[in-house]
């Protein structure tokens, strides 16, 4: 009798074979990551950031290592979706995992055409997309910063595709459960979250920023409370799939990110340190499993037990 955890869980529709996405960002096209980790283990994998046209991104240099993390810069370069459609997409098609498209955009059309290019595709299975952009529209502002924006860009997207639709928030906001469920009201399918967060790292000897444009987006274990706080909130407030991000480098930080309400994880920066890491994360969360005798890593989803806290009693001056 296999007395293997069951790792499957259900996000966004789709059925994966075990929480582990290969975050944007950190594996490029996809084929990049397979010398180091065998695709078809993954749950799914989730490909550099894609824009209706060709994005040539920041100027160098890109990446400042901070304690804890490291920030990064890189402006979301990218070749475009027609060139993803055409040069990369082929050979990720043989692969036994989810595709997943994550992309961007200047405007809400941006998002809805990006979307509506992939989704005539083969071998898409899912769209994630990313609102921590600047709309050119509203001076700037970031879609995932106020409610109405992201309700208004997560409507355009679905409306221009039926591919199951994930939408990347940002930690970067004041309450992230308005965010999340003005997302969710506009058709999102499931909440990843958290992108990254603004930093900024010096110099000392210059006195000037290790970035160039200044600031750049932290990522790595620094942001690993963050992120669960986030997650924790997030799965409360909407009853849509979440799925986690921020800080996970082994198979504990995965689960605790599953025990504060997230159905699956993505792991990113820990790529760089480790390129084999998604493999080492599954192995880690199965062994987890089996020595607590546990069936199914499903069932850990959203089991955070509150301690019961009195509320501290306001004092009053004489």
């Amino acid at each position: 009798m296999d007395r293997s955890p069951d790792l499957t869980v259900e996000a966004a529709g789709l059925r994966l074979q075990n929480p582990i996405m290969a975050s944007s960002g950190t594996c490029g096209y996809g084929e990049e990551l397979h010398p180091f980790v065998d695709l078809n283990t993954l749950g799914a994998v989730v490909v550099k950031g894609l824009s209706r046209q060709p994005w040539a991104g920041n100027p160098g240099p890109r990446l400042a290592e901070t304690t804890g993390g490291m920030l990064n810069s890189v402006g979301l370069q990218n070749i475009g979706i027609d060139a993803f459609i055409r040069d990369k997409l082929p050979g990720l098609r043989s692969y036994r995992t989810h595709i997943v498209v994550n992309f961007f955009g200047d405007t809400s059309a941006d998002y809805a055409e990006v979307a509506a290019r992939a989704s005539e595709a083969e071998g898409i299975a899912a769209l994630e997309a990313n609102i921590s952009c600047p709309n050119v529209q509203h001076e700037g502002m970031l879609f995932s910063s106020d409610p109405q924006l992201t309700y208004d860009v997560v409507s355009r997207i679905r409306r221009a595709t039926s591919l199951p639709l994930i939408v990347k928030l940002s930690p970067n906001v004041t309450d992230i459960t308005v965010i999340a469920r003005a997302a969710e009201e506009a058709g999102a399918d499931a909440i990843s979250l958290i992108n990254t967060l603004l930093g900024m790292a010096i110099d000392l000897e210059t006195r000037t920023p290790r970035l160039p444009l200044g600031t750049g987006g932290l990522s790595g274990p620094a942001i690993k409370p963050v992120a669960l706080r986030m997650v924790w909130q997030t799965a409360q407030a909407v009853s849509i799939p979440v799925i986690g991000m921020g800080g996970i480098s082994t198979g504990e930080d995965a689960l605790e990110f599953l025990v504060a309400g997230a159905t699956a994880c993505q792991v990113g920066t820990a790529s760089f340190v480790d390129p084999s890491a998604c493999k080492t994360i599954i192995r880690e969360m199965r062994r987890y499993l089996q020595r607590h005798r546990m069936a199914s890593v499903a069932a850990l989803r959203g089991t955070l037990q509150l301690p019961a806290v009195k509320a501290m009693a306001t004092l009053e001056a004489d």
